[in-house]
Parts: C-alpha cells; structure tokens; sequence
C-alpha cells in the first residue's frame, strides 16, 4: 500500500530485513552500516502523512513486558542491540546505564521500571531505541521490536482505564488491537525522566 510518494511495504520489508540481519548475528561494515542507518533514517524521519484522507502517522511497535507499546518513528534516530552497557551509581533504577553508541554516550532508560511493569531479564532480543529532539537524545529499552506500522490517528482512542499512574502522564493513546501509543515529546521532556550525567 503506498500513499503515492512511499512505497511503504517495500520500506517495512527493508527494516525487518535489517532486524533478522541484526538479530541473527550478522555484522556489517562501517560503510554499510553507514549505509544501513542512513536509509533507516530516511524510512523512519517520515512525518505524519496522508493517505488517501484519512491522517496516518508512522509509529515502530515494540514489547515491554507483556504489552504493545509504538512510539512516532520521527522520534526515533535508530534502534540499536544492546550489547554493552555500563551501570551508573546514585541514579534512579529505572535507569539501565550508559552505551557507546559509535563514540556518542547515550544513557537508557528502562521504561519498564519507570512504569512499573513486571521486570524481564536482559536477553539478544533486547533493543535499544534511541529517540530524540533538537535538544535531547537517550535510548529507551525495548524487549523486542515488533515492527514498523502506519496507523490511522482516527483509530487512536484515549487511553485505557488500566494505564493509571505516571504511565498515563506519558500514553498519547491507544488502538482497538491494545497498541499504547507514547507521547515521545513529553518523555523527551518531563523533568521525572530526564536523568543528568552530573548527577
């Protein structure tokens, strides 16, 4: 299905291609990675487009826990495996640590742990997704990801009953198949978050 100026199948089957790569142990070079994070940067920069009339926006699904979560894909800079990461004393818990990401040090946050859900085990699925603004970058830990997907904003309700506490503070809203959309500028943002490296 396109929308006349993307052929959006074609670019969804190019990032899962790149996640089984990822996934399955295979190593690119650093020009073809290069390469790699320059056209996933395209595929994921997309604004909000139309498609036919109805507003779409583009958004990667991943798991936290036992639950669907998608954040806007014009938030995210890439997703990154977690290979390493180095704990930080005196911070909050929610906080898994610092990575290298190619000499740039991005803390991750652990939103499991900042909304309460059940604990998972560090495991080769775990991603990193590294969301940002002009102003702020950090990497949020993703059990798995699921895929790229465009939703209708039509087909996005308020958010359940259930998501109570500081995750409604963060939750734009959510699908009729239970996919919890975040409000990535608010999590950029919020002082409850936002963890200095001075401290």
């Amino acid at each position: 299905m396109g929308t006349g100026r993307f052929d959006w199948d074609e670019i969804h089957r190019k990032v899962q291609a790149v996640g089984v790569a990822i996934d399955s142990g295979y190593a690119p070079g650093p020009e073809e990675s290069r390469r790699i994070l320059q056209r996933r940067a395209a595929q994921l920069a997309q604004k909000v487009e139309k498609e036919g009339d109805a507003e779409v926006i583009e958004v990667v699904e991943f798991l936290l826990a036992h639950e669907h979560y998608g954040i806007g894909s014009h938030y995210i800079r890439e997703v990154y495996p977690l290979r390493d990461y180095t704990p930080l004393p005196g911070v909050p818990s929610f906080v898994l640590g610092l990575i290298n990401v190619r000499g740039r040090i991005l803390s991750v946050v652990d939103l499991k742990k900042f909304f309460d859900l059940p604990a998972k085990g560090i495991s080769d699925l775990n991603k990193v997704i590294i969301i940002g603004n002009e102003t702020m970058e950090f990497g949020i830990l993703a059990d798995a990801i699921l895929g790229v997907r465009t939703i209708a904003v039509s087909a996005i309700g308020p958010p359940l009953p259930t998501l109570t506490g500081i995750r409604e503070e963060f939750v734009q809203g959510v699908t009729g198949e239970r996919l919890v959309i975040l409000h990535a500028a608010r999590i950029l943002t919020d002082g409850k978050i936002i963890v200095h490296h001075d401290i």
